[in-house]
């Protein structure tokens, strides 16, 4: 058995614990990070792609945006379709703010290429990972990696391991609240290798369902099509869901450009969930292990980030300056933007997604809600605040912890 020293053990290596180790590091803040999967799988597992004006900027004080200022896509707003329309949403008229469309599997390579590579401080294909002594002032994560069982003792472990992670897992069931809702109908996700089928995200409203048409790059394009959570995967063959994206898109199925090789097909469930606190003892909570959103509003890689430069800045206070208020206070500050970023995902997988048994009042509202929204004015201003972040950011009072370099420790 082999046994290690350091300030925080960072469980997880997906963006929010690379993200949260990058800063650490560049504070002078030793830390080791536990990851299950393989850099490999990491490097390729297509998830989340579009990043808020706050993440990107978070990136770019951090030093880890040059590629995404390269290759990232930047879009003023999105169509939405609905009752035979075509709308145009433009977030930069509204508020002055664009999205980005750049994938998560990106943002990792990011991180992970800014890692010096011989430091042996980050250890993929770990087995068996446990936790243990979050109540006491040394707490650790015990882990086999290539055969060698491991201990890494800390002053704090931050869970980045998501939701079937074993950092929540490790808090007892009565000292957290886990609230969660699964909605009833799915995703059917594909990533096809063609053009994107507009310029801009697509989002479309049809009394059959909800339909997505986004992209990773000019020549990958990511579709999304909502099916009933009940119904087996093999109702859905690609010629079925590819004659629905055209029905569901208000395009005759021979303008689908989009059509090509489907690179992968998945099957997306539409959950949400909060854990509350995001702290407990000398453990604390970061992104999916604390929270999942539904996809419509893509808030999940965006809050993530946020938990991470917050707990960040907390850690670095704690350990260079010796401030133990904002560390205390994580969780009760994060909790606000959580619940916000949470109800406006819900509002919107509400807007976007008919239900089966709806009825015709619940259509005519659904329609009316959506004519306010592309009809412009404070309704559309409020929408175009929540979608991109700037109403969260502010009501977390977000610190980018990039500011902190010219202070003394």
């Amino acid at each position: 058995m082999r046994t290690l020293r350091t300030q925080v053990v960072v469980v997880g290596a997906g963006p929010a614990g690379l993200y949260l180790s990058h800063e650490l590091r560049a504070h002078g803040v030793d830390s080791v990070i536990v990851e299950r999967c393989s850099r490999e799988h990491l490097e390729r597992r297509v998830r989340a792609g579009l990043l808020e004006e706050g993440t990107v900027q978070l990136l770019r004080g951090s030093g880890l945006a040059d590629r995404l200022d390269r290759q990232g896509l930047v879009h003023d707003g999105f169509q939405l379709r609905f009752e035979d329309t075509v709308q145009r949403i433009s977030t930069v008229s509204l508020i002055g703010e664009p999205t980005y469309i750049y994938g998560q599997q990106e943002v990792v390579k990011d991180l992970l290429a800014a890692r010096p590579s011989d430091d042996g401080s980050l250890y993929f294909d770990a087995l068996d990972v446990q936790i243990a002594g979050i109540t006491g002032d040394k707490p650790s994560v015990a882990f086999t990696v290539g055969g060698e069982h491991v201990v890494v003792e800390a002053d704090f472990i931050a869970g980045c391991d998501g939701y079937h992670g074993v950092s929540r897992a490790s808090i007892p069931t009565a000292s957290l609240a886990f609230h969660t809702r699964r909605y009833p109908f799915d995703w059917i996700g594909l990533l096809v290798n063609a053009a994107p089928f507009a310029s801009e995200l697509v989002y479309s409203v049809h009394p059959r369902g909800f339909a997505l048409a986004s992209m990773r790059t000019p020549e990958v394009s990511r579709l999304y099509l909502q099916a009933d959570a009940r119904d087996e995967q093999s109702n859905w063959p690609h010629e079925r869901i590819w004659d629905e994206l055209g029905q569901r898109l208000y395009v005759d199925e021979g303008r689908m450009r989009a059509r090509g090789a489907i690179l992968e097909q998945v099957r997306v469930p539409l959950r949400a969930t909060v854990a509350e606190p995001m702290q407990f003892g000398r453990l604390f909570l970061v992104g999916d292990a604390a929270h999942i959103f539904p996809p419509t509003a893509a808030k999940g890689l965006n809050v993530a980030l946020e938990d991470s430069s917050v707990l960040a800045h907390a850690l670095i206070g704690w350990f260079r300056r010796g401030e133990a208020g904002p560390l205390e206070g994580y969780s009760s500050a994060r909790l606000p933007a959580v619940w916000r970023a949470q109800d406006f995902s819900a509002w919107l997988t509400w807007l976007f997604h008919p239900a089966a048994d709806a009825t015709a009042f619940d259509h005519r509202r659904r329609t009316a809600s959506l004519t306010r929204l592309a009809e412009g004015g404070s309704s559309a201003v409020a929408f175009a605040d929540e979608y991109v972040g700037r109403s969260r950011r502010r009501l977390s009072s977000l610190s980018y912890i990039h500011e902190l370099d010219g202070m003394e420790a």
